[in-house]
């Protein structure tokens, strides 16, 4: 009897920064933590949890939330975590990069590519993927969350422990801010396949830019098993130049920017 080949995809972590807004869930079921991406993250997602919902019923929950005494009811959802309706996170985290990256105008293929390759970095759960269903939130990494302490330092040790693994043999393609960052950096020999994507000259179109990047990736099929590789794929449809790090567990740097028009190469 013949038996047809299973063809697997190629393994890589594309990790993205959460939206600052969300867009919330008009109905679904609440929050399942033990459903979510990386179980293992569990028991540091319920403390985060329990203490952001009470930091927010605090009277100076916005200066220790960082957010502005306008954002009342962004504040009053962390409150509801337990209970609020949750949608896939592809849906709620919105704003420029989510725009860029455009997850319902995918076609299958790269649908199926973005929900196993793309992994959010979260304050709240550590890491997402995009089919988790979480509800709508607010909280950044840079949070001092009482009594945890620091949010990057509470998810150091934890998200080391689950990343590994998620980028396998593939590269690391990190499209982070400097805030989300701070919360795991790759290590040992996986290092020396973390790529960190850059915008040069263009803050305000930076977000912008990493989301058309990953849609990129996940449309083209990522054929890159090092940061070299990787630099071919996204510069068949953007300018782009790698840099080498000049020190150990330090990333690669690839410039990305959109193609001018009529800039073909």
């Amino acid at each position: 009897m013949c038996r047809t080949a299973t063809v697997s995809l190629p393994s890589v972590l594309i990790l993205l920064p959460p939206s600052e807004g969300k867009t919330p869930a008009g109905r679904g079921r609440p929050l399942d933590l033990g459903a979510l991406s990386f179980p293992e993250l569990t028991s540091t997602r319920r403390a985060v949890v329990e203490a952001v919902a009470a930091t927010s019923t605090r009277p100076d929950a916005h200066d220790r939330l960082g957010v502005s005494p306008h954002l009342v009811e962004e504040v009053a959802r962390n409150t509801r975590l337990l209970t609020a309706p949750t949608a896939p996170a592809g849906t709620v985290y919105s704003g420029v990069l989510y725009a860029a990256l455009d997850l319902a105008s995918m076609d299958t293929a790269a649908r199926r590519r973005a929900n196993r390759w793309l992994v959010v970095v979260s304050a709240l759960f550590g890491a997402v993927r995009m089919v988790d269903r979480v509800p709508a939130y607010r909280l950044s990494m840079a949070v001092n969350l009482p009594p945890l302490g620091p949010l990057a330092a509470v998810w150091r040790e934890p998200l080391a422990a689950v990343l590994p693994e998620a980028a396998g043999r593939g590269v690391v393609v990190d499209c982070r801010s400097s805030t989300y960052a701070a919360a795991w950096v790759p290590r040992g020999p996986l290092a020396r396949r973390w790529v960190q994507v850059r915008v040069p000259g263009a803050t305000h179109l930076a977000k912008h830019t990493r989301g058309l990047v990953a849609r990129h990736l996940c449309e083209v099929g990522l054929d890159a098993r090092t940061p070299r590789g990787l630099a071919e794929v996204v510069g068949q449809a953007f300018d782009v130049a790698l840099t080498e790090p000049t020190k150990v567990d330090q990333p690669w740097v690839l410039d990305a920017s959109v193609r001018s028009p009529g800039g073909g190469r």
